[in-house]
């Protein structure tokens, strides 16, 4: 769940945004602004494509390939698949994606940029054997 807000102060408006998971540290499973988007793009990085009901093009391939050679064809797909995952989600823009492979799976890095608040950080996806997704 995602709620946007407009606050003024001093005549200023800003985007707050403020939601619920159940994956929150605090005790009141809220999240606010950058925490907030980026569980939600872990969320969405954390599903198989095909898996959520009714929306079978949410979620990603990486877990359908992880096993696969790595190619440089199949770098390209995993990339249009992240693309397409961020593209998702009108508060992010991604640049600069890069994946390699990893001991035990694979590793995306992408330069995530926070559309409204002009901020960007380099963010690094870990997609493991267990197919489990951590982000370092």
């Amino acid at each position: 769940m995602v709620k946007q807000t407009q606050k003024s102060q001093s005549g200023v408006n800003r985007q707050v945004f403020s939601g619920f998971s159940s994956r929150a540290e605090q005790s009141n499973y809220k999240l606010y602004d950058f925490a907030l988007i980026k569980q939600d793009l872990i969320n969405r990085l954390s599903i198989r494509k095909g898996e959520r009901l009714e929306n079978p093009e949410f979620g990603t391939i990486i877990y359908d390939v992880m096993f696969e050679p790595l190619t440089e064809d199949l770098k390209q797909t995993i990339l249009d698949d992240i693309t397409r995952n961020v593209s998702a989600d009108p508060r992010i823009s991604a640049d600069n994606i890069v994946v390699s492979q990893s001991d035990h799976g694979i590793s995306v890095q992408v330069d995530l940029t926070y559309v409204s608040y002009n901020i960007t950080e380099k963010l690094a996806f870990g997609f493991d054997e267990n197919s489990t997704l951590r982000l370092s």
